[in-house]
């Protein structure tokens, strides 16, 4: 699913995926095993709310990468097609 965020619509960081979260446009959400859980806390539970998917990462620099950036990723989202 890692593969999908180089070629699909998404959203990198926590800000822009909270966003895309509550608007209702994320399909499913990624996030960095080493994240800081004080970041990541309210994206976890809105998540498990509005039970949105959220697959987790080996680390920031690898979804970082596949997000197609130079640094780190502690969470992204994949958008949906509208």
């Amino acid at each position: 699913m890692l593969e999908s965020l180089k070629n699909r619509p998404k959203a990198v960081g926590i800000k822009q995926t909270l966003k895309s979260v509550t608007s209702g446009n994320a399909e499913y959400v990624f996030i960095a095993n080493d994240a800081d859980e004080k970041v990541i806390v309210d994206l976890k539970k809105i998540c498990q709310e509005i039970g949105i998917q959220i697959e987790y990462v080996e680390n920031m620099k690898l979804l970082g990468k596949a997000c197609g950036i130079e640094v780190g990723a502690a969470v992204s989202c994949l958008l949906k097609n509208n």
